[in-house]
């Protein structure tokens, strides 16, 4: 059955369910009418009519989840529901899609993750008689694997809960395209992919997240229409919730990125796939000299420490080691040929395109000159998440990657999203910036759309309190750390802990956490101890904790009721200046006339501010206290921008309206 016929069972009009007394209110959620909600369905609803597209800010407690759904549910056609992160795809499948089902009967909605989610059965039965599995953790681990497969009917690892996040082992069974066998292989038909494309093509609304659609649709792109390209089907429209993440992640997906840990995984995975086959003993010694030129050629390049740092002296690079870049490059084409030359090998053609596909993205690297791209080198200590989880991770070495990312994404997504899907639904609590679009629209190539803005449901003048302390030094100041430290303590002393400390810069908030430690006498979780998700529930679960982050922290985290009572910032959110990828969008900007610190840097350092003061109020039961450490917000003139787009806080520079505060809390 498909999609479209959904409509012979009739769901309730947007006034049946979102008004007073209606299916929302005679449901067991507790329950009270907010008409912005019923007026983002409205809008909701007339953009996918009208094939039209549609922005809009919904301010935390509106409820938008549902002001999306159920007008997705109405039109009767397929709907891609696109999520920034995992935990609100998970929220939206295994929560609010269960209580929409619990109102209006079972609905068509499937939910899918990368490829990288998910295990490739071809790959267990080749690595099961392989000497390549490396300890007794890993062997136990793959026999904890097999007896899963032998049950799950997703083949999801999220379903694996006694397998470590940094499992090596995982890393040689994903089903990562690049070493899909697609229909030859000969488990293609059992395959999770294939039968998570099957419930895709059976769905109303198919659930994703952002770095999913956007691998998918660079795929695409890069197939030129081949039949079997991607794994999302064609929708008449496209959610895009968490819309304020959209440019960084369609930047990494538009880009291209050669590490050190790519070679490896292509030899060690062209050794398992061809290790008993015929012919392939011309192929094996190859991919060894390619982990030795490979790591020749990585550690030649020019990097002066760990992080990210411009390349853009790729000329003098290739004047110095291009000898090593020539002999990484005709080891590939090599291993290409060897690998071409093996007849009947059914895991041939993939693995050579494979080959193929690194030798030119290394050549693009380093030999073209894209207007639109800044080329840029990262080193950092490898990290056992996404694609880089490796033995090396655990082993604490750095990994090296030679990238190039899009200096400007606008005019990709026109094309490719918003000129080519009938209706684009942009939402998110932080879109706009003093109450306008402009920012995000441009940033995004968003010309045609409607707009629309529903305020909050919370009543933020009585449940939040800004507090910026009067005599805070300016955070590039030597001194900003013991103010800045000063000022925590008599914070946290006042909110008794219950609080999140969120910070700009790994340095200065170890710097700030060493200060602090011995002086208070709360609990203090740190980010990076333990994974995001287990200092959270720690958080949740331990009285007067205190939590110290940085990036992550800032957006997709939900804590209600009094254990997050407080959210101190450190400075406001500018990105680093000197990363290659903000000088490369400035300079563009003040090339074209423009003011990059205006135009780019203050309107995106608004939107992550709204996003970790967003941490606090989650709910209507919700109170606490916000302070900002950087004076800037009130001695310079952008500073204005700041205050006018967050949300209606009442505002002091006094601590003693933060003591009574709280004094008011505690005599409830």
């Amino acid at each position: 059955m498909s999609p479209a016929d959904s409509t012979t069972r009739a769901l309730p009009t947007l006034h049946e369910f979102f008004a007073p007394g209606g299916i929302l209110a005679r449901s067991p959620l507790p329950y009270e009418y907010r008409p912005g909600q019923l007026d983002m369905a409205k809008a909701v609803e007339r953009a996918l009519a009208e094939r039209r597209h549609l922005i809009v800010e919904a301010g935390t407690g509106t409820g938008k989840t549902l002001a999306y759904l159920l007008p997705a549910l109405r039109t009767g056609q397929r709907v891609i529901v696109s999520t920034g992160t995992k935990a609100l795809q998970d929220q939206l499948y295994f929560r609010d899609v269960p209580f929409l089902e619990s109102l209006l009967g079972e609905l068509r909605v499937c939910y899918m993750k990368g490829r990288a989610n998910y295990l490739c059965r071809h790959k267990l039965v080749a690595l099961r008689n392989q000497p390549i599995l490396t300890g007794l953790e890993e062997i136990d681990q793959y026999r904890q694997i097999a007896d899963w497969e032998q049950v799950t009917e997703s083949g999801d690892r999220s379903e694996l809960a006694g397998l470590p996040e940094s499992s090596a082992l995982w890393q040689k069974l994903d089903a990562r395209a690049e070493a899909c066998l697609g229909n030859t292989c000969p488990d293609y038909q059992r395959c999770f992919i294939t039968e998570m494309r099957r419930k895709a093509l059976e769905s109303d609304i198919i659930i994703v997240n952002h770095h999913l659609f956007f691998a998918d649709l660079a795929v695409k792109q890069e197939a030129a229409g081949a039949p079997d390209a991607g794994i999302l089907p064609e929708a008449a429209a496209v959610v895009f919730d968490e819309a304020h993440e959209l440019e960084e992640v369609a930047s990494s997906y538009f880009g291209l990125s050669v590490s050190n840990i790519r070679f490896e995984e292509l030899a060690r995975d062209t050794e398992v796939l061809l290790r008993g086959k015929e012919g392939s003993g011309n192929v094996l010694p190859v991919t060894q000299q390619l982990r030795e030129r490979a790591r020749l050629f990585f550690s030649a390049l020019p990097m002066s420490a760990d992080g990210r740092q411009p390349f853009a002296d790729r000329d003098e690079f290739l004047e110095t080691s291009g000898d090593l870049y020539m002999s990484v490059r005709a080891t590939l084409k090599r291993l290409e040929a060897e690998i071409d030359a093996l007849k009947g090998v059914d895991e041939a053609p993939a693995l050579r395109k494979r080959v193929a596909r690194l030798r030119s993205e290394l050549e693009f690297l380093l030999e073209s000159n894209a207007g639109n791209m800044v080329y840029w080198l990262e080193r950092r200590l490898s990290r056992a998440s996404g694609t880089e989880t490796s033995a090396s991770a655990r082993a604490g070495q750095r990994s090296t990657f030679l990238q190039a990312t899009p200096i400007d994404v606008s005019e990709l997504l026109r094309d490719l999203v918003f000129e080519s899907i009938p209706t684009v639904v942009l939402t998110s609590a932080t879109l706009t910036v003093q109450g306008g679009f402009q920012h995000i629209r441009k940033r995004l190539g968003m010309s045609e759309a409607r707009e629309l803005v529903v305020p909050s449901h919370f009543r933020y003048g009585e449940q939040a309190l800004l507090y910026l302390p009067p005599q805070m030094p300016d955070p590039r100041e030597p001194d900003f750390v013991e103010a800045a430290a000063d000022c925590i303590q008599r914070v946290l002393e006042i909110t008794r802990g219950r609080a999140f400390c969120l910070f700009t810069s790994y340095s200065q908030m170890r710097a700030l956490y060493e200060r602090l430690m011995p002086v208070l006498d709360f609990p203090i979780l740190l980010h990076g101890t333990a994974p995001r998700k287990a200092l959270l529930e720690q958080f949740r679960e331990t009285p007067n904790a205190v939590l110290f982050g940085t990036s992550s922290f800032w957006q997709g985290v939900d804590v209600q009721g009094e254990a997050l009572s407080c959210v101190i910032i450190d400075r406001l959110p500018f990105a680093v200046p000197n990363d290659p990828v903000v000088q490369a969008r400035m300079k563009v900007i003040e090339e074209a006339g423009g003011k990059p610190f205006f135009d780019y840097q203050v309107p995106s350092a608004v939107l992550t501010l709204k996003q970790g003061f967003g941490r606090l109020i989650r709910s209507l039961e919700d109170r606490g206290v916000l302070v900002l450490l950087d004076p800037r917000v009130r001695r310079q003139r952008y500073g204005q921008t700041f205050l006018q787009s967050l949300p209606p806080y009442r505002m002091t520079t006094s601590i003693t309206d933060v003591e009574a505060f709280f004094g008011l809390t505690e005599n409830e």
